[in-house]
């Protein structure tokens, strides 16, 4: 039945993208074009949702309509009346934040007392490699200043939610994963500051005080608040567990909409560069992290978790600071394609990595 119902939202989305890339190429009637465009990506992530094994990478997809929908269409996602929706951004952000601290207790940081060589080893490449790989790329890129400092920042961010999603899909170590999400996120008051003053101002001024209170402001106090709520409201902590994660899928969504918005100029005139470094940033912190762990003498699960966690950045959160820079349209243009191109990267290595554990699990299983 799964697989009746998803054929015919395949095909029209393979319809409408041909028929769109097709007016794009061949007629000036850009407005048609993209409305198949986007109408196209949207059949499509409706198809992968209903499938088994694409399911995951069905968010991304949607990811790409709205984005879609955003270069072709700016004047609609950049103002409402004389509301300006980059407004919404740093809400947006703090409800993200909440939703996470709602899904954490104190007993999430019990592995830094059970494992600690591993969340410090984990937390060392989280601060080291990320932001060093950033700030390289930026110099070699010759991009303009202040969508340099956005790569850097991207990279001086920690980790995020989706990289706990994908150690969880991957059958890696989820304990660590979350423990190293947080402990990260705890940090970022003072580490990512500090990196950006140390890495980044030579794009770019940085107040480093100034974006201590501003991540204090948009991730810690709401984290706080999360947890805080699951450990007073226990009996209704399920329904808002439920709701959460769509809420924050929604919000990520809107900040990459209105980002890509206000960006879309730059992104036009520099895109394909900045999509070039964004994966090569991404795939190294992949690469990387986990080839230091495997070199500290983690264990597998450990070392496929620390990728991860090095690799997948909380790119709203940059976002969030690049407003709070009145950088959005420059800066937040960097964490709005590594948002995207991490969830697909992602999805595709822990797939592969779940199919590894199930062709392991199958050969012990003969032996």
């Amino acid at each position: 039945m799964i697989k009746v119902l998803c054929k015919p939202f395949l095909y029209s989305s393979l319809v409408g993208l041909i028929t769109g890339l097709s007016c794009l190429a061949w007629t000036p009637n850009h407005v048609l074009a993209g409305f198949l465009i986007t109408l196209a990506l949207l059949l499509l992530a409706v198809g992968l949702q209903q499938t088994k094994h694409f399911s995951s990478v069905s968010f991304t997809v949607f990811i790409f309509a709205a984005v879609s929908a955003a270069m072709f269409f700016p004047q609609h996602f950049t103002h409402i009346g004389d509301f300006n929706l980059k407004q919404l951004i740093v809400p947006l952000l703090m409800i993200i934040m909440f939703g996470m601290g709602c899904s954490m207790s104190w007993r999430d940081f019990s592995a830094v007392v059970q494992s600690p060589k591993a969340v410090f080893i984990g937390l060392i490449c989280q601060f080291t490699l990320m932001p060093v790989i950033g700030v390289s790329l930026a110099l070699l890129s010759d991009l303009p200043p202040e969508i340099a400092a956005g790569i850097v920042l991207v990279g001086c961010s920690p980790s995020g939610l989706a990289s706990n999603v994908m150690a969880f899909i991957a059958g890696a170590n989820l304990a660590l994963s979350l423990t190293l999400t947080a402990v990260a996120t705890l940090l970022a008051p003072l580490m990512t500051p500090f990196l950006m003053n140390l890495l980044a101002d030579q794009f770019v001024a940085i107040d480093p005080i100034a974006m201590l209170l501003s991540i204090m402001k948009m991730v810690i106090l709401p984290i706080i608040a999360g947890v805080l709520v699951n450990h007073f409201f226990k009996r209704n902590i399920k329904l808002i567990n439920r709701v959460m994660p769509f809420i924050s899928m929604a919000g990520i969504a809107l900040i990459i909409t209105v980002i890509t918005a206000a960006g879309r100029d730059a992104l036009l005139t520099i895109g394909a560069t900045l999509v070039v470094v964004v994966i090569i940033h991404n795939v190294s912190g992949y690469l990387l992290g986990y080839g230091l762990a495997k070199v500290a003498g983690l264990d597998e699960k450990s070392a496929r978790t620390i990728s991860f966690e090095v690799g997948m950045q909380n790119s709203g959160l940059a976002s969030g600071l690049a407003l709070t820079m009145d950088k959005v349209a420059t800066m937040g243009l960097a964490p709005a394609v590594f948002g995207p191109f991490m969830n697909i990267s992602g999805s595709g290595l822990a797939a592969w990595w779940r199919k590894a554990n199930e062709r392991s699990s199958q050969k012990s299983a003969k032996a």
